[in-house]
């Protein structure tokens, strides 16, 4: 399922000072992006959080492929 990870991530500096989070919640990125790193399924990220979308939590995934992508001139 293809997402668009800027439809669900934002940062502002009010709530945990400008990390990425979850839009509309204050579940950070990196919060469900260690969740697979530990082998969590989406199911049981959703279970823990019942109010994330699956789209959601896909679009993390996208953030984190963006970020991959970086390259930094120098």
């Amino acid at each position: 399922m293809p997402v668009n990870w800027r439809n669900y991530i934002v940062s502002t500096p009010e709530i945990l000072p400008g990390k990425p989070l979850i839009k509309a919640t204050r579940i950070p990125v990196r919060l469900i992006l260690g969740y697979f790193a530990a082998g969590w399924t989406t199911d049981e990220i959703i279970v823990a959080f019942p109010d994330l979308k699956t789209t959601q939590i896909y679009a993390c995934l996208d953030y984190a492929r963006d970020l991959a992508e970086f390259e930094e001139v120098t």
